[in-house]
Formats: structure tokens, sequence, C-alpha cells
């Protein structure tokens, strides 16, 4: 008896009206534009410093750690995979707690030791990450998604086909 409740069951899941979605939850996400940017973080008690690289571009934005707000006044000192640097504070009414740096050539793939000396006031801190640099890779297009969904649809049908076979079969024995 419980096999004659089980196919109409899977059916009528199969056959069921598909959720609506709620006013604003309808839209699909937007998709991703180009690729994100490699970046590396470096945090202590008091400092937070978050590193982009856009070729030989490296930006800088230093925040306090409790507050997350940008500090001011600051200098920083880099130990770029080995290489001292000297990045620049942006002008006081672009960006408070943001640093520029232009590199000399734009760094190989690999993992880069990342060390920063943050002096601000009467605090200083030693800050160290790594920049996990990768080749470009070329991204993949977003409709390639859907065989996932081709396939799990695919397979569905296949199980309930299966089913109604041994359905009958066992019918047919009976």
């Amino acid at each position: 008896m419980k096999h004659r409740l089980l196919l109409p069951l899977l059916l009528a899941a199969l056959l069921a009206a598909p959720v609506q979605a709620h006013e604003g939850h309808d839209e699909a996400p937007a998709a991703a534009t180009g690729q994100a940017l490699p970046r590396f973080a470096a945090s202590s008690e008091l400092f937070e410093l978050v590193g982009v690289l856009d070729g030989r571009q490296l930006t800088l934005y230093l925040d306090h750690a409790a507050s997350n707000a940008p500090v001011q006044g600051a200098t920083l000192e880099l130990d770029f995979g080995g290489a001292k640097l000297k990045p620049v504070p942006k002008s006081e009414g672009e960006g408070q707690g943001e640093f520029t740096l232009q590199l000399e050539r734009e760094p190989q793939p690999g993992l880069i030791p990342v060390t920063a000396t943050v002096l601000a006031g009467n605090e200083s801190d030693l800050l160290a990450g790594e920049l996990d640099l990768h080749a470009h890779e070329p991204a993949a297009p977003a409709a390639s998604a859907r065989w996932k969904y081709i396939a799990a649809g695919a397979l569905a049908l296949l199980g309930l086909g299966a089913g109604l076979r041994l359905g009958r079969q066992r019918r047919a024995a009976a």
C-alpha cells in the first residue's frame, strides 16, 4: 500500500505549480561584470589594512579596528614581497586612511608576503598578510550554470520513469 501512495505523491510534487516570489524578490541577482581585483588584508587589535592591486597600482585602506573609521594622519612603510616601499597618502580632501603606490612592475602570480609598519600619532603597529595572486583566467559564461538545472530535471524525469515502470511490472506480476 505504501508504494501506491508514493507514486501519486511524487507525481503531485513534480507537477505542482512553481513557487511565486513576493514583490521585490523575483528579480535575478545582478551578474558580475568583471573580474574582482586581487586583494589582501592584515589586521591587529589597533588597525586593519586592506590592499587592492590593479596591475601595478596598489591602493591601501587603513582603518581603526575598533570602529572601522579611517585612520587620519598615519604613515605607512610597506614590505611587499621583499621590496621596501613608501605608500603615499591621498590628499586630505579625497580620502583619509587611503594610500596609493605604483609598483615598478606587475607582480608575478603566487603568494606574496606583505608587512606594513603603521605610525599614527602615538600608536604604532606591525601588520602582516599575504597577497595570493593567480594568473588571469577567463571568466566562465553565466549560462554555463544552467546545465546543472537541466541535468537535475533530466535525472528527476528518469527517476519518475523508472518508478512508473517498476509499478507497472509489480502490477503485472500480481
